[in-house]
C-alpha cells in the first residue's frame, strides 16, 4: 500500500481524446495517427485498470530523456557552432523539432533536475538549496539534504502505465539512502548520486562512489579512472552500454520503458575517451561533446535496428547553460547570449532542445513555442496516456499539440536563482527584476545601471535593474498568482516587493521593476532581426544584440581564410571565431539549415514569418 501522501497523488487516467487538430493537411495526417494510437493506449489501461484482458494490446511509446550537463545553447551546429562537430544531433534536429526557445528552471544542476522529474518550479518543491549558500544549489557529499519524499518522481508515476524505469549517469538529489533512486520509482541505477568532482584523500573526504542499483561498484578516480591532466576517461563509453543494454532488455520483453540518460562529460572536469581526445576544434571539451554525439548516434541507430523507433519519444536538452567560468578549455558555448551558468540570463537558463520520434512528430521542424524542462515531466505522462497528478501544482505543460500539431501556447517563463525570482519572460519582451554579479564593472561593461545594491555575505552581489517600467509589463499576465507556494506569493510584481524593498523616494514598483528587452526568437542564429519594439523605454536592447562584457567568451573555432564567417577545415589557421559570425542575415524568424556533408557553405537562415516551425533539414 503507497503511503497516504502518494495515495493522494496518483495519476488519474485520461477520460476525454485530444484538444480538436489544427494545422496544415499534412501535419494533421500525422498529428490523426499519434492522437488515435494515443485514444487506444489510453482505452487498453482503462481497460486493465478494470480487470479486463486485451491481447494484442499496443505499448505506450518508450520515452528516453537525454540530459547533458553544462551544455550550452551555441554547443551543437544546428545551433551555429562553427566547427559543426555534431552530425548525429543535427541529423536527430533534422529528422525531428528544434525548440531554439527552450528554458531550464534554475541555472544550476540540482534544482534543474528535480524540476524536470517533478514537473515543477524547484521553489514549489524546496529542492532550491541543499546548503548554506542562500542562492545556490547543489549536493556535495557533505551535504545531509536531497529531494523531498512529498514528490512524486516521474519514474514512480510512469509506474502506473505499466514502464520500466532506469536511470543512467549523474542523479544529483541527494546521496543518503532515503534520496535513493531506486526510493523515487526507478526501477534500475547506474552511476553516481553526485558529479566526478575528486579526487579526494579517501581519509577525512572518500572519492564519489558509482553505483549499480543498490549496490556500490566503484568510485570515481579508483575503480572508474579519470585522467585530470589528459582528460581521458571512459565513463562516457561505459553510460552508452548501459543505455544500450536496458534498452536490448526492455525490447525483449516487450515491455515500454523509461531511460533518462544524464551523463556529466562536459561538467568540469571534462572528460572523454581515448578515441575521442584530440578529435576536436574545440580542444578537450569539444572532444567530450563530440563523444556525445557518438553516442546519440548509435542510441537512435539501434532503436533503428529494433525496429522500434517510431514507438520511442527521444527528448535531447540540458540542466543548465555552459559554465562560462571554465572556459575556454572546460566549458562550452551559449552561442549569441550573455552570460552562463548560475546567472539569470539567457545564457544560463536557455538551453538545446530537440524532439525526435519518426513517423509522429513532423522532419525539419523549428518550433517558437516557449518551451521548459518542467514540460518533459508533463508530456511524458501525456504519452504514457496519464495525468499530472491532481494535489499539486504542476508547472510544466503538455507539448505534444506543440509536436503533433504545431500549436503554440502563451505561457510566461520565470528565472528563479535559489528561492528568488530574477526575471520573466512572456511572449517576446523579458524583464529583469534584479540578478547576480561578481563585480559592478561587468554590469558597467553589459550596459546596466544599477538602482540599489547590496551584497551577501559571500560579496557577490545583487543588483535591482534601471527605473522603467513599461506598461506592458502592468498588465495582468504579470500579476496573475503563481499558487501552490504556502505562504508565498508567486505573482511577478508582488513576489518583488516581497524581495526588494523600495528604495527612498520612489513610487509604486518603478524601483524594481526594471527594463524589458525582446526574446522569443529575436536574436541571430534565428534570423531574428535586430529592432526594438515600440514603446519600449530608453536603453532597452533588443535580445540578441550581445554588448562587450566580461561573461560572454568566444568558441575555440577557426573561421576559413577563403570563406570569412565559414568553418576552416580540421587543422587550418584561419581566424578564431565565435557561433554567430558563421550565420547569414536572413528572413525574420528561419534557422540555420543543416548544410549536406562536404558543402563548403556556412548555414544560411530560410525567410519565414516568426512564430511558425521552419524546416532545418537539407
Amino acid at each position: 500500500m503507497a503511503p497516504p501522501h502518494r495515495q493522494a497523488g496518483r495519476v488519474a487516467r485520461f477520460a476525454g481524446p485530444f484538444p480538436p487538430l489544427r494545422g496544415s493537411v499534412a501535419l494533421g495526417v500525422v498529428a490523426m495517427a499519434a492522437v488515435a494510437a494515443a485514444t487506444r493506449w489510453r482505452l487498453l489501461l482503462v481497460l486493465s485498470a478494470a480487470g479486463l484482458g486485451v491481447t494484442g494490446a499496443p505499448q505506450p511509446p518508450n520515452i528516453l530523456l537525454l540530459l547533458m550537463d553544462d551544455m550550452g545553447w551555441g554547443d551543437l551546429g544546428v545551433y551555429g557552432e562553427p566547427s559543426r562537430e555534431t552530425p548525429n544531433l543535427d541529423r536527430m534536429a533534422a529528422e525531428g523539432m528544434l525548440f531554439p526557445n527552450f528554458y531550464t528552471a534554475n541555472p544550476l544542476c540540482s534544482p534543474s533536475r528535480a524540476a524536470l522529474l517533478t514537473g515543477r518550479l524547484p521553489i514549489r518543491s524546496g529542492f532550491y538549496t541543499t546548503n548554506g549558500h542562500a542562492r545556490n544549489a547543489y549536493t556535495p557529499q557533505e551535504i545531509v539534504g536531497g529531494i523531498p519524499d512529498s514528490e512524486l518522481l516521474l519514474p514512480e508515476l510512469l509506474k502506473e502505465a505499466g514502464y520500466t524505469s532506469k536511470i543512467v549517469g549523474k542523479w544529483h538529489l541527494g546521496h543518503r539512502p532515503q534520496f535513493h533512486p531506486l526510493k523515487h520509482g526507478f526501477d534500475e541505477w547506474f552511476g553516481s548520486p553526485n558529479c566526478h568532482f575528486g579526487p579526494y584523500d579517501n581519509k577525512a573526504r572518500p572519492n564519489i562512489p558509482v553505483y549499480r542499483d543498490w549496490e556500490m561498484v566503484g568510485r570515481f578516480y579508483e575503480e572508474f579512472p579519470i585522467n585530470l591532466k589528459t582528460g581521458e576517461a571512459n565513463l562516457t563509453q561505459i553510460y552508452l552500454q548501459e543505455a544500450l543494454d536496458f534498452i536490448k532488455r526492455q525490447q525483449a520483453a516487450h515491455r515500454p520503458f523509461f531511460l533518462h540518460w544524464a551523463i556529466d562529460a562536459t561538467h568540469a572536469p571534462v572528460y572523454a575517451s581515448r578515441p575521442f581526445l584530440g578529435t576536436s576544434q574545440r580542444g578537450r571539451y569539444g572532444d567530450a561533446v563530440r563523444e556525445i554525439d557518438d553516442s546519440v548516434g548509435k542510441i537512435l541507430h539501434l532503436l533503428r535496428d529494433l525496429s522500434i523507433a517510431e514507438n520511442t519519444f527521444v527528448f535531447f536538452t540540458s540542466d543548465n547553460g555552459a559554465a562560462l567560468i571554465s572556459a575556454p578549455r572546460q566549458g562550452g558555448s551559449n552561442g549569441p547570449f550573455l552570460c552562463g551558468k548560475q546567472t539569470t540570463f539567457e545564457g544560463g537558463m536557455r538551453e538545446p532542445a530537440i524532439a525526435w520520434w519518426p513517423g509522429h512528430i513532423p522532419a525539419s521542424q523549428v518550433s517558437h513555442q516557449l518551451g521548459s524542462i518542467m514540460d518533459l515531466f508533463t508530456t511524458s505522462l501525456s504519452l504514457a496516456g496519464l495525468e499530472p497528478p491532481r494535489d499539486r501544482a504542476i508547472d510544466g505543460l503538455d507539448l505534444l499539440p506543440t509536436m503533433l500539431q504545431g500549436r503554440l501556447t502563451d505561457r510566461p517563463v520565470f528565472y528563479y536563482r535559489g528561492n528568488t525570482l530574477m526575471a520573466v519572460t512572456r511572449g517576446q519582451y523579458k524583464a529583469h527584476f534584479w540578478t547576480w554579479t561578481n563585480s559592478w564593472e561587468e554590469f558597467r561593461q553589459l550596459g546596466l545601471q544599477p538602482l540599489t545594491q547590496g551584497s551577501t555575505a559571500q560579496g557577490r552581489r545583487w543588483i535591482y535593474l534601471a527605473p522603467h517600467f513599461p506598461a506592458l509589463l502592468r498588465s495582468r499576465v504579470f500579476t496573475a498568482p503563481l499558487p501552490g507556494c504556502p505562504g508565498q506569493t508567486r505573482g511577478c510584481w508582488e513576489d518583488c516587493r516581497q524581495a526588494a524593498p523600495l528604495p527612498a523616494g520612489e513610487a509604486g514598483g518603478r524601483g524594481f521593476l526594471p527594463r524589458a528587452e525582446r526574446v522569443g526568437g529575436h536574436h541571430p542564429l534565428a534570423g531574428g532581426a535586430h529592432q526594438a519594439a515600440a514603446g519600449l523605454p530608453p536603453g532597452t536592447r533588443p535580445r540578441g544584440e550581445v554588448p562587450p562584457q566580461h561573461c560572454q567568451h568566444r568558441v575555440p573555432g577557426r573561421t576559413s581564410p577563403d570563406h570569412p564567417g565559414c568553418p576552416a577545415a580540421p587543422g587550418g589557421l584561419g581566424p578564431w571565431t565565435a557561433p554567430a559570425q558563421c550565420v547569414q542575415p536572413g528572413g525574420h524568424g528561419g534557422f540555420p539549415t543543416i548544410a549536406p556533408p562536404g558543402k563548403p557553405e556556412c548555414p544560411v537562415l530560410l525567410p519565414g514569418n516568426h512564430g511558425h516551425t521552419k524546416q532545418v533539414g537539407p
